[in-house]
């Protein structure tokens, strides 16, 4: 067992330091919260509900009531574009206490309810509309962000992919191409930004994204993603929320796609 007069270089490379998490209420985004307060981190959670923001913090503030002061929220809708800028920046500024005590970390997690359509039946408002949230989000959020964040390879912005952008599921590939776009936006600003650090972790199925469907609906979809694994599951929020803290903690790590999909990649099975 670690004692406090044992070296900890490592498990306090984010001791301090002011973490925002978009779409940081459930799933992936709240395990990285939870997992960046266990690493002595000061957390920001958003997400567009308001409730959820009240209870994230409250579950966060219960789990760790010796940090209970680290941890705080904000609301911040990211779903519609004529408020887009201006959410993210007033987001920025509750983060950083109008820019007095700047951020290392910004993991961008936030996603909107998946709506699947075939690009025979796709109209040009779901293709503009599939886009707001997962892809041009991100955009601006890296025009925003650079000033709230402290100068140097010490910070860093992580967005989130998905697998398939690399191997897309029939009837996906709308969605598909904004995943692309999003891996080649994050090298693109790996140069942009530099030297703050800019990286995509690209996850597999995740059993929580699936929370919104009926059982018997989760149940089979999550049998049939964890057939074309090569680990036998599906991920586990928990897991995924290892490969964010990564990205903050390897501070030469920029520009680079982490991908945490159960070996989806190279399965030989393909979904119908």
């Amino acid at each position: 067992m670690w004692s406090a007069k044992d070296q900890s270089k490592y498990l306090s490379k984010l001791a301090g330091k002011r973490i925002l998490v978009l779409g940081g209420t459930s799933g992936i985004g709240f395990c990285i919260a939870e997992a960046a307060v266990e690493h002595d981190a000061i957390v920001i959670v958003s997400s567009s509900n308001a409730s959820k923001v009240d209870k994230a913090v409250h579950r966060l503030q219960t789990a760790y009531p010796s940090r209970f002061s680290n941890i705080s929220g904000k609301t911040c809708n990211l779903a519609d574009p004529a408020a887009l800028e201006a959410n993210l920046g007033a987001l920025f500024e509750f983060a950083t206490g109008s820019k007095r005590e700047l951020l290392s970390h910004v993991a961008f997690t936030a996603g909107d309810a998946i709506t699947i359509s075939p690009i025979a039946e796709a109209s040009v408002d779901y293709m503009r509309n599939s886009s707001v949230v997962r892809f041009i989000a991100p955009m601006v959020l890296a025009k925003i962000a650079p000033p709230y964040l402290c100068p140097g390879p010490g910070s860093s912005i992580t967005f989130t992919g998905g697998v398939n952008a690399a191997k897309p599921i029939p009837g996906w590939g709308i969605l598909a191409a904004y995943g692309a776009g999003v891996e080649g936006f994050t090298r693109g600003m790996a140069q942009d930004l530099k030297p703050i650090r800019v990286n995509l972790v690209s996850p597999g199925a995740v059993g929580t994204e699936y929370d919104s469907v009926s059982a018997e609906v989760r149940e089979a979809m999550q049998e049939a993603f964890r057939k074309e694994t090569l680990t036998g599951r599906i991920g586990r929020p928990e897991d995924l929320a290892e490969a964010y803290l990564y990205c903050m903690k390897d501070g030469f790590v920029t520009g680079t796609i982490i991908s945490s999909d159960g070996g989806r990649i190279l399965s030989d099975k393909a979904l119908a």
